[in-house]
């Protein structure tokens, strides 16, 4: 490990200009993290790890082919490295970076090369007034929810190099005992690989002004957001939303609220269906201890009846987080809003968070798989979206468990119909320790896919698709890890050419220097 120090005098200014995250979606990406290592926000250091990652793996159906398996041998090369801030109480930062070579034998097959990135940052850069939120990302999305399900080491033709980022400045404002008042601007952005889907940049202007402690039970708010999108090949958008709350504390646990708002959105949509119009919601909150916070509602908006609902709770060997939420989006807020879950153990107790950054001093990733992974198909449009993600982790003695469950489905307001897809599955992972460095891992998913005709095939589609998977983890050095795993796969169609098994079997290595 290399440790940087980084010492600051004084805050500078950061200028990042949207232009420069037009090109490539790494060079998109990764400008915005110079950019953010570029504004030091006090005197720092930064933990530099390098990596380097390898594989080989046997498949006997590299294209996922209903009746032509063909068998290929696969061989991976992942250097990458991991950046991490200490030592200071106004930024925190993180990120990995890796670039994975593919070589694979059989006819046909090509070689490849793709980059995954992960980087997030929180900094103050005025004390109690100026902050900054920002996250830059690459990953290999899959291009159809109706391809092939297989990782890109395996099989890339279903997907695409796609960046996303976020960059948000925001200022905050106490008024005494009054109220507290929040402004923010952010930039955001989605960009894809050989035209899968139309590029989108936004700007939003945010805001919220919520009632202070002089109103004792009583609690209020007023905010508003507007969104510009522009979509590279497509069409623009304008989304506003206006809106205000009103709610009592019933207990000191318990919360009841109303809102009532306004969206006035500017997109084609079919004939027939609204973009603006007026919305209410009624909804509780609940925290019947330090550990549970429970919150639900219902209400209309003009595009129908919308639900929201949330749930955390966590222990000393076990966390549950639930929520759904619903809304207009485009595939630029979807990559944004969803992520998989990470587990991780603070000192026996197990907590979740993002990947790159540790919620806490002393925090180490548990040996728990990332659970609550959503697949997500590129779409072009504007749709109505209703997510449900749920998920729990346990971990005790030589035992862990992670289960997850999700339901998303699209409304598209701009094709005739209102045709909706559905992708739901469930995941399963547990893993026991054989030895105190070794672990044996099983896991197993299902998901269904239904998209109706005209929506990426001519003929309605209900596909599942089912994955087994065993293997076994052994740390042979604090640096130094392998793994050898075997799958079964196998996806089950109403169109028979859709139909495939395949058996692979992987042996990897790990090292960090």
């Amino acid at each position: 490990m290399v440790t940087m120090a980084v010492t600051a005098n004084k805050i500078r200014p950061c200028r990042v200009q949207p232009g420069v995250f037009r090109p490539a979606p790494l060079a998109g990406a990764l400008s915005i993290w110079i950019a953010l290592l570029a504004c030091p926000a006090a005197a720092l250091e930064w933990d530099f790890t390098p990596t380097l990652g390898g594989s080989a793996t046997f498949t006997d159906n590299v294209n996922q082919s209903a009746n032509n398996a063909e068998s290929s041998f696969i061989l991976t090369a992942t250097p990458g490295f991991s950046l991490q801030s200490r030592g200071s109480q106004r930024l925190e930062a993180g990120m990995f970076y890796g670039l994975t070579g593919v070589t694979r034998t059989g006819e046909g097959q090509d070689d490849s090369l793709y980059s995954l990135l992960n980087a997030r940052a929180n900094a103050e850069l005025m004390e109690d007034f100026l902050f900054l939120d920002a996250s830059a990302g690459i990953s290999q999305q899959l291009i159809s929810l109706l391809g092939s399900q297989a990782d890109p080491n395996i099989n890339d033709t279903n997907r695409t190099a796609t960046g996303s980022y976020s960059i948000s400045p925001y200022i905050k404002q106490r008024f005494g005992n009054f109220a507290d008042a929040e402004l923010r601007y952010s930039a955001t952005g989605a960009i894809f690989e050989s035209n899968a889907a139309d590029d989108i940049y936004s700007n939003t202007l945010s805001g919220a002004l919520n009632s202070g402690n002089q109103f004792g039970s009583l609690f209020w708010s007023m905010d508003f957001s507007i969104r510009d999108a522009s979509a590279i090949g497509g069409e623009d958008s304008r989304f506003e939303h206006y809106g205000a709350t009103l709610g009592y504390g019933v207990t000191r646990h318990l919360q009841v609220f109303g809102t009532l708002g306004y969206d006035s959105n500017e997109y084609t949509a079919v004939s027939g269906s609204e973009t603006s119009g007026e919305s209410w919601t009624v909804g509780m909150s609940w925290s019947p201890n330090r550990r549970t916070d429970i919150e639900a509602s219902f209400g209309d908006s003009y595009f129908g009846r919308t639900y929201g609902f949330s749930l955390d709770y966590w222990n000393s060997h076990t966390v549950w987080t639930a929520s759904y939420d619903d809304g207009v989006s485009d595939i630029a807020q979807q990559l944004l809003n969803t992520q998989t879950y990470y587990i991780w153990d603070c000192g026996g107790t197990l907590v979740y968070g993002n990947p790159v950054i540790p919620p806490g001093q002393g925090c180490v990733p548990s040996m728990i798989a990332p659970i609550g992974t959503v697949p997500v198909g590129l779409a072009n449009g504007v749709y109505v979206s209703r997510t449900f993600n749920a998920a729990v982790a346990w971990s005790k003695g030589r035992s862990s468990l992670g289960l997850g469950v999700y339901d998303t489905r699209r409304e598209y307001q701009q094709v005739v119909g209102l045709p909706e897809d559905l992708s739901r599955g469930v995941t399963l992972d547990y893993g026991y320790r054989l030895q105190p460095l070794t672990t044996l891992d099983v896991g197993f998913l299902l998901s269904n896919t239904q998209s109706p005709a005209g929506l990426g095939s001519i003929i309605d589609r209900d596909d599942n698709f089912y994955r087994f998977n065993v293997g076994l983890r052994h740390q042979f050095a604090e640096r130094l890890s392998s793994a050898l795993v075997y799958r079964h796969q196998w996806r089950d169609s109403n169109d028979p050419a859709a139909e495939y098994t395949e058996n692979n079997i992987t042996a990897s290595v790990n090292l960090s220097f």
